[in-house]
């Protein structure tokens, strides 16, 4: 079985998309870099597990970025 995602992390990340939908792709090293300059006082952890679960959201066509009709 799969590991588990805490709300925290699933809201954060969902926030975000749907805040920032231009800020965001499929590359998780991009996304790391994107939510760290976005949240501040973050730790490592928590950043790093939300920017897996970003990817995963858009690797799996879950969340549609780049455009501007994803937050409507």
């Amino acid at each position: 079985m799969g590991k588990v995602r805490t709300k925290l992390v699933k809201r954060l990340a969902e926030e975000l998309v749907t805040t920032y939908p231009g800020k965001f792709t499929a590359d998780y090293e991009h996304n790391k870099r994107a939510v760290d300059m976005l949240v501040e006082g973050i730790s490592k952890r928590l950043r790093n597990k939300v920017a897996g679960y970003i990817t995963h959201l858009i690797a799996r066509g879950l969340v549609q970025v780049g455009s501007e009709e994803a937050s409507e």
